[in-house]
């Protein structure tokens, strides 16, 4: 016979609270007090204990290598403290693994972990102040001493880009100062300074006034008109460019070449033209015009010609030939051959007209 379990149910006992005596105050006091003292013992024990390890490459911002360079966990007391010279500004240099040891054992320092580095290499940062910033100060300089326009100059220094190095802190604008210039010769040179002349380098080159000329980007064939993705603008040595260079791109585009172009060459004058408004053979639209009569007869052209250019057109009706100087596109005028005649009305016609 199965019978339900029940719970068992006691009562339960009231909670006896222990007031605190001086003695539980005094030993729970004293336990704090001892884990601070503790605390604050191992922290740096902890802290020397940290694992001294060997840096990758490193960057050198200054003269000298301290420790703190080249090994990492050291106290801040000792990364202070320097080991190694620097290589020469934007040089590499490296340092052997076990030099490095050997001079940190000196500090009192020891198993330091190399990773299986046998040497450090290190850079020296610089700060390189490269031909565009040592052109742009002579320019400067050139402009203010020699009355010359900056915005026409063009420096061409002597030598491979030479090249300025700095510190990295050594920030500023780099000014061309003690700058000699010969006009004759064009020749220049200057002291490139940064700072105090806390930096310097002593450069010569051939100062030479340039001019903005329209170059092509594509070659171009006979009778093709050029766009405006067809040019650059170039700024060249004055004396390098022909006299009747082009070098407005608003005044060529639009244009023909009159003959084939290749590209990178500057336009000159006659290599382009406006186009022809009359072809030969088109016809065209001919119009006779005195203060007092205007007339419009058909004709042909018997040559090709752009605005304003003169071109010879026949009279449709009666096949004579005349002069006729273009005025628009399939539009020639021709002018009365004898200007003394009496104004005619716009309602008469001559009896013998030269457009018959």
């Amino acid at each position: 016979m199965t019978h339900a379990l029940r719970p068992i149910h006691r009562p339960a006992a009231p909670l006896a609270v222990t007031p605190l005596s001086r003695g539980m105050v005094g030993r729970t006091l004293f336990a704090f007090l001892a884990f601070v003292a503790v605390t604050l013992f191992a922290l740096p024990l902890m802290a020397a204990s940290s694992p001294l390890r060997l840096r990758g490459d490193v960057t050198a911002r200054g003269d000298t290598l301290n420790l703190g360079d080249l090994v990492e966990g050291a106290s801040a007391e000792l990364a202070a403290r320097p080991l190694f010279r620097a290589p020469a500004l934007g040089a590499v240099g490296t340092i052997q693994a076990r030099r490095i040891v050997e001079a940190a054992a000196g500090l009192g320092l020891t198993g330091i972990e190399t990773g299986g580095r046998v040497q450090v290499s290190v850079q020296r940062a610089a700060r390189r102040v490269g031909p565009p910033e040592i052109e742009a100060a002579l320019k400067r300089t050139l402009e203010t001493g020699y009355g010359l326009d900056a915005k026409t100059l063009s420096v061409r220094l002597d030598g491979e880009a030479p090249v300025l190095l700095a510190p990295v802190d050594l920030d500023g604008q780099a000014v061309a100062v003690d700058v000699t210039y010969d006009p004759r010769t064009r020749r220049v040179a200057g002291l490139i300074v940064l700072g105090e002349r806390q930096a310097s380098l002593r450069v010569v080159g051939l100062a030479l006034e340039t001019r903005e000329v329209a170059v092509l980007t594509r070659s171009i064939p006979r009778g093709e008109r050029v766009s405006s993705a067809d040019l650059s603008l170039e700024r060249r040595p004055r004396d390098a460019v022909p006299a009747d260079m082009q070098g407005a791109p608003s005044l060529i585009v639009g244009q023909v070449a009159q003959r084939p172009l290749s590209a990178g060459s500057v336009l000159r004058s006659g290599d382009v033209a406006p186009p022809d408004l009359v072809a030969r053979g088109d016809s065209v639209a001919i119009v006779f015009e005195t203060p007092g009569v205007s007339l419009t007869l058909r004709g042909v052209a018997n040559e090709s010609g752009r605005l304003g250019a003169s071109v010879a057109v026949m009279n449709a009706a009666s096949k004579k030939v005349l002069q006729a100087v273009v005025v628009g596109p399939g539009r020639v005028s021709v002018g009365p051959v004898a200007p003394a005649r009496p104004v005619l009305q716009a309602s008469a016609v001559p009896a013998s007209s030269d457009l018959d």
